[in-house]
């Protein structure tokens, strides 16, 4: 489905995405702070936010099947690993284009509620076991000068919430650098 666009749909925005939060009894802290790009810019920053903070791997395989692998931000995962982790082939990072067009979000941006922008569920979602284990993780509202902490249970709810119960909760030890 190489054509597909989603130029129609307006993504969710950061501020709509929180009141659901509230309007759904999701309890999260939220933290705002200068643009944070990757784990590491996270780590220079230095914010003391209280959680674990994890990072989100856009990525498609061979087939043009879409992933998000969500994990914590120490988890060391092998390309060729995952894939055989989460049964998938060959994988390679979405580009920039894909990302826009599947989860309304820009690179630096993506988290797993980007998948309130995949009206018809085309990305799998996948999250690591030992992450949704932790008592509490933060992730970027769909944009990367906020951070919200919020339990792994707030998470389960939200996907609950946007009708996406084909979540896939791995352990990716599996996946690591051999």
């Amino acid at each position: 489905m190489e054509n597909h666009k989603k130029a129609d749909i307006a993504p969710c925005k950061p501020q709509r995405l929180l009141g659901l939060f509230r309007q759904w009894g999701i309890s999260f802290d939220l933290y705002e702070h200068e643009p944070l790009f990757t784990v590491e810019d996270t780590h220079k920053a230095n914010l003391n936010i209280p959680g674990h903070h994890c990072r989100n791997l856009y990525l498609r395989d061979k087939k043009k099947n879409n992933y998000l692998v969500v994990l914590r931000d120490n988890t060391e995962v092998d390309m060729k690993n995952l894939a055989d982790v989460i049964g998938s082939g060959r994988l390679s990072f979405g580009s920039a284009s894909r990302l826009w067009d599947f989860l309304g979000v820009r690179p630096g941006s993506v988290c797993p509620f980007a998948a309130i922008n995949d009206k018809n569920h085309e990305v799998k979602i996948i999250l690591e076991k030992g992450m949704m284990e932790c008592d509490v993780v933060d992730y970027h509202p769909l944009i990367n000068t906020m951070t919200v902490a919020l339990k792994p249970d707030g998470l389960r709810k939200f996907f609950t919430k946007i009708g996406r119960n084909d979540i896939r909760v791995i352990d990716l030890t599996p996946a690591r650098p051999k």
